[in-house]
């Protein structure tokens, strides 16, 4: 992308954890947030930032809100002090549901400094940044680089990633409620330690679920749904989920997961029931008084972009 004073940058919602892949996998979803970034004059007031669209009304307007946070720690970790800037915020991806909303402004902040600073990081060093910041990798590098990504630790305390395939005919589903649920909240709801069991269970199912994504197999996605460090704890923080699973799997959904730390719901599913297994969904929280939105999705491929301005 060429270096402008004004550039606009797309980046993807994010489910995470998908089942087994707790902490670790993540996948970009074609659902969007944009972010503008224009360099105002020094000595300028700033920053200054505008917000439309789903919710914008909740986020800060000041230099605490998290899109500017990323965009002033990236130059801090430059050594430089951030330019005066005006920012721009469009919202599709709703917040405090699980999507990685939170993770958009991470990326969006740290690609348009990096854009205005003439690009001195690599994608590599903004990724590592990004998870410094996120605090974890799983939303944050798919919202990045796009497609479904499974993220370690080497030995020296590095994250490497690698890409999992995602056959085109593995369709998500997402159910979205019309309540929030606190990352914070959901962390907490977790124990402290886990099991052998327990972990060598996710472990064999985290296996099933990557050959399974990539042979597009339902016999292994429906065995790969299945988790037992984090979503057993989480349920009872999300009213109707056992009613709404049956209904998906009812209507031919591999299987129905918290996506990230919820309240939203994530189902796979093949091309042909993805529409009915969406209306299960909703049309089963409806009758329980909640009102859901629910979406037909696509593994979002590329990533965050510079668009054209």
């Amino acid at each position: 992308m060429a270096n402008t004073q004004t550039l606009t940058i797309q980046v993807p919602a994010t489910t995470a954890n998908i089942g087994p892949g707790f902490d670790c996998l993540g996948a970009a979803l074609s659902l969007y947030n944009r972010f503008q970034f224009t360099r105002l004059p020094d000595h300028s007031e700033s920053p200054i930032i505008r917000a439309t669209g789903h919710g914008a009304a909740q986020l800060p307007t000041d230099a605490q809100n998290l899109v500017y946070r990323a965009f002033a720690a990236t130059y801090q970790h430059l050594g430089q002090t951030p330019p005066a800037v005006k920012i721009d915020i469009h919202l599709d991806i709703p917040q405090a549901r699980g999507l990685g909303s939170s993770a958009t402004a991470i990326i969006a902040g740290l690609i348009g400094a990096n854009q205005l600073a003439h690009q001195p990081l690599d994608p590599s060093e903004l990724l590592q940044l990004a998870i410094d910041l996120e605090g974890h990798p799983d939303n944050v590098v798919p919202a990045m680089v796009g497609g479904c990504c499974l993220a370690a630790k080497d030995l020296d305390d590095k994250w490497q990633i690698c890409p999992i395939d995602w056959s085109p005919e593995v369709v998500p589903i997402v159910a979205i409620p019309d309540f929030e649920l606190k990352t914070d909240l959901a962390r907490n709801a977790l124990p402290e330690t886990c099991g052998y069991g327990d972990a060598i269970f996710n472990m064999a199912h985290l296996g099933f679920l990557i050959k399974g994504l990539e042979q597009a197999d339902p016999t292994l996605l429906k065995t790969a749904l299945d988790d037992k460090l984090h979503q057993p704890y989480r349920l009872k923080l999300i009213p109707g989920f056992a009613e709404a699973y049956k209904a998906a799997l009812d209507a031919g959904a591999y299987g129905l997961v918290i996506s990230g730390a919820g309240p939203t719901l994530l189902a796979l599913s093949d091309s042909e029931t993805a529409d009915a297994i969406a209306s299960a969904i909703r049309n089963q929280w409806q009758t329980a008084n909640l009102s859901v939105k629910t979406q037909v999705l696509s593994l979002d491929r590329q990533g965050a972009i510079a668009l054209s301005t």
